[in-house]
């Protein structure tokens, strides 16, 4: 069973949609199913079968969180130090072409979010940066083409 990397924010952002999906929208959805059975004839009610396709996609999310969180290795990026980029860091890029700053954690897959300047440890960017330190040059192959930074920050926490 594959360890799954997280930074604590990520794990209890996982821990509260698990339980809004067990505490509220489970027994929403169970509501919305008893409701819709009241209705009669089961085979062409559409409010029924909405219902049991939202439970199915909820109960299979809940599913996915449980695993997620049963594997998560939470990683607390306040005790990692140094000047060499690893999972947590946050790296200040300057694009060579454009001059551009770019900002970026990397943070476990299920966090990213590339608009907040969370990217995924799996993510072409990390795998790039990773074991480099401040002042390397690298190139990321991207699905856009290749770009060329270099890294002028690495830190650690808030």
């Amino acid at each position: 069973m594959e360890k799954i990397p997280m930074t604590a924010a990520g794990y209890t952002a996982l821990e509260v949609e698990l339980k809004h999906r067990t505490q509220v929208e489970r027994p929403r959805i169970i509501q919305a199913i008893s409701e819709a059975r009241a209705h009669g004839d089961l085979s062409e009610n559409a409010e029924y079968h909405a219902a049991k396709e939202q439970q199915s996609l909820n109960e299979g999310r809940v599913a996915e969180l449980e695993d997620k969180l049963s594997r998560a290795e939470v990683i607390d990026v306040s005790k990692l130090s140094g000047n060499t980029v690893k999972f947590g860091a946050t790296v200040t890029l300057l694009d060579e072409d454009t001059e551009e700053q770019k900002v970026y954690q990397i943070v476990g897959d299920s966090e990213a979010d590339v608009k907040q300047g969370r990217v995924s440890i799996s993510s072409p960017i990390a795998r790039a940066l990773i074991g480099k330190t401040i002042g390397d040059s690298v190139e990321v192959v991207a699905p856009g083409g290749a770009r060329s930074f270099e890294i002028t920050g690495v830190r650690f926490g808030a």
